[in-house]
Order: structure tokens, then C-alpha cells, then sequence
């Protein structure tokens, strides 16, 4: 009897004529609502094995076991299989990049705003003796190198001076030699002019060993620009960095959209590095994530067409387009997914997201984050009645 019953409920889906399910998305962290929940319940509070009404009328009346999920509008986060589905933001959480007491707040709750409004600003004042601090260490690096090219100079000039140094004291050695050998000359002397020698020889060595290091700390290349050089290119980078921490203490909307969550946010309140402060739920990028059984996706691929039911508006039907099926089920990418030890033979049927894009141009200013929407697919498979009376594992048809 149990067979016969999972048989019937196949029979049924095939009923829905090519529409695989329903479900409609949900906000990060919300959890679906009542006995419409994802994987634990059907229409009526059905238990996720037991079968569902037999032969509905058409193949909307099939929708009545649908599952219920939240509407996510505008929120920036990837389908589950991304690092980032992990991560605890919210619709578009505005995080700082900078750390400071708020000096200007141009905000407020449910407020709507256009890319490139100011929403906030951070004290500049650290921030500029900062950019006023790395411009000075810009300028010491640009001297620093003219010193250097200047030390290379001088070193190659005394290469030279030693060189006829040594030229001068070789001659002197070489006729105080030819003069000790005719007996002219005091071996002394010959001995002294030995000495000059070796010491012009010394010097010039020096020097030579000078215009090595001079040409090592103008990194090899005595021609080189000065905002080429190492030292100075890290004290432009520092410059860039301090720049653009202090264009960061003016906080701008990096789209259009709504703020929401910012009453707490004050002038004067001090804020850390990557803070999250308030939401911006965007209007512009719209979207569904709705979560289908694992045996709900047999035909179903990108691009196809949907059809979107919300609570608000129980008459009017939206359209959509599937844009991506999720790389994992939700219980595999959630913070603490289940283990399946040996033992546990309870085969519970998984939920896959499935992200829908509206093609609706009315959609994206009726519809608000946290809905719940009846979301229906269309495969273009038509699924037939099977024999009940067969077997219970019948396939596709």
C-alpha cells in the first residue's frame, strides 16, 4: 500500500503537465513560514513522505502543495556554492572601509535614494594629516634618489682620480726600479715608490666598490626616472592608499535603492574597519531564490520560462525567467550541515536554490524583501498517468 501511495504521488506530478513545482525565495537567514516550510512540509501541514490530494483539477490546483519561501530583493549575495554564501551580510550591507567618528548622517529609515547620493561621512581631519604625512614621505623619497644619482656621480669621479692616481704612482715605481737596477737610485726609494703603488691600487679598488653599491641602491640602472625608483614607488603607494582612505570618509550609494536598519546611526557614534551599519536593498536588481526538491529539477535548466504568485497581490502573476540552479542543496552549504553517519538510513528528499530573474518592469516597485511569493516552472515536459497498479518506481514518460 505504501508503494501504491508514492506511486500516486508521481502520477500526480506528471499531472502538472511540464510545471515543476513551486517555491519562492526567502532574506539571508530567514526561515521559511508555517507548514509550508522547505523539506519538512506540504499544503495542509502534509508530512514530506505522505502523498498529496489525488488528481487535482487542473494543473494550478497542483500548486496547492507548493512550498512558501521568502522574497530576497536586491541582495548582492551569490546562490549557495559561492564562499560568500557563508558570509552574514544582509541586502546589500553597506560595510566601511574606513574607521572614524560619524560627522554627517544624510539618511534615514526606508528612505530612497540614487547612486552617487552621499549617505554619510566620516571625520576626514586623521585622514588628511595622514595624506599630508605620506606626501611628505613622497618628497624625502624623490630626494633620497637625487642623493643616491648624486653619491654615483661622485663615486665614478673618484673612480677616475684613482685611476690616474695609480697611473702616476706606476710610472714613479717603474723609474725608480729602472734606477736601483743602475745603481743610481737607493733601493729605499725603490721600496717607497712600492708602497704609492699599492696604496693608489687600494684606493682605486675602493672606488670601484663604490660605484657598484651607488648603482645597486639606483636599482642597477644609474639613468633610472626618480618615480621609477623602489623606494619611491612605495612611498606613491602609501600616498595612494591615504588618498583613497580619506575619499572613503565620504560615503556614497553604490546604487539605487532603499536604506533600511539605519535608525541606530547617529552623528558622533565611532565606527570600525568593516562595521556593518545599515542595509541597502537595491531596486533595480531584482531577483527570486527559490528553493525546489531535488526530484523537482529533472528537467529543469536556465532559461525557462516562471510564473510568480505573492501573498500581497493574490490576482496578479508575475513572470520570470530561471537564471541559475544552485551548485548544492541548502543543507550541504549551511553553517552547520548534516552528517550522515553510518547508520542513518533516513532518506529525507533535499531542496536546491534556484535563482529566478523578473522580467516583469512593474515587478521591481511592487515587490519588497521578506514577501512570500508562489513561484511555478515551466519545462515544456508533459508527464503522463502511469499505471497505478505497476511498479511504484516508475520512470518519466
Amino acid at each position: 500500500m505504501r508503494k501504491a501511495q508514492q506511486h500516486e504521488r508521481g502520477s500526480q506530478d506528471r499531472r502538472e503537465c511540464g510545471r515543476t513545482g513551486d517555491g519562492s525565495s526567502r532574506t539571508a537567514g530567514g526561515k521559511p513560514r508555517g507548514g509550508r516550510s522547505a523539506g519538512s512540509t506540504g499544503a495542509g501541514g502534509a508530512q514530506e513522505g505522505a502523498p498529496p490530494w489525488p488528481f487535482p483539477a487542473d494543473g494550478r490546483a497542483a500548486c496547492s502543495a507548493c512550498h512558501r519561501w521568502r522574497l530576497r530583493l536586491g541582495d548582492r549575495r551569490p546562490l549557495p556554492g559561492d564562499r560568500e554564501r557563508q558570509s552574514p551580510a544582509g541586502q546589500g550591507v553597506d560595510r566601511l572601509d574606513t574607521a572614524g567618528r560619524i560627522a554627517q548622517v544624510d539618511i534615514a529609515d526606508n528612505q530612497l535614494v540614487k547612486q552617487g547620493d552621499v549617505l554619510f561621512a566620516i571625520d576626514p581631519e586623521p585622514y588628511r594629516i595622514a595624506l599630508a604625512q605620506a606626501d611628505a614621505a613622497v618628497a624625502g623619497a624623490r630626494l633620497n634618489v637625487e642623493q643616491l644619482r648624486a653619491a654615483y656621480s661622485q663615486a665614478v669621479a673618484q673612480e677616475k682620480s684613482d685611476t690616474s692616481e695609480v697611473g702616476y704612482a706606476q710610472s714613479q715605481y717603474d723609474r725608480a726600479a729602472d734606477l736601483a737596477r743602475k745603481g743610481i737610485n737607493a733601493k729605499s726609494a725603490l721600496d717607497e715608490a712600492r708602497n704609492d703603488l699599492d696604496k693608489a691600487k687600494q684606493q682605486l679598488a675602493v672606488a670601484q666598490q663604490g660605484i657598484v653599491s651607488a648603482r645597486a641602491a639606483l636599482g642597477g640602472n644609474p639613468d633610472i626616472e626618480t618615480d621609477k625608483h623602489p623606494t619611491v614607488m612605495a612611498a606613491l603607494a602609501a600616498r595612494d592608499k591615504a588618498a583613497y582612505d580619506l575619499a572613503q570618509t565620504t560615503i556614497k550609494a553604490p546604487a539605487d535603492g532603499v536604506i533600511s536598519q539605519a535608525s541606530s546611526f547617529k552623528v558622533g557614534q565611532y565606527v570600525g574597519w568593516g562595521t556593518p551599519l545599515f542595509s541597502l536593498v537595491e531596486t533595480d536588481d531584482t531577483w527570486i531564490d527559490a528553493n525546489f526538491k531535488e526530484t523537482q529539477l529533472t528537467h529543469m535548466k536556465p532559461g525557462q520560462k516562471a510564473e510568480i504568485v505573492v501573498d500581497t497581490y493574490p490576482g496578479r502573476t508575475f513572470e520570470a525567467t530561471v537564471k541559475a540552479i544552485g551548485a548544492g542543496t541548502g543543507a550541504e552549504f549551511s553553517l552547520l550541515p548534516a552528517q550522515n553517519a553510518t547508520g542513518n538510513w533516513v532518506k529525507v528528499t533535499q531542496r536546491i536554490p534556484v535563482r529566478l530573474e523578473l522580467t516583469n518592469a512593474d515587478a521591481k516597485m511592487a515587490l519588497r524583501t521578506g514577501m512570500s511569493a508562489t513561484v511555478t516552472v515551466d519545462t515544456g515536459v508533459a508527464r503522463g498517468f502511469p499505471n497505478i497498479f505497476g511498479h511504484a518506481t516508475a520512470g518519466e514518460h
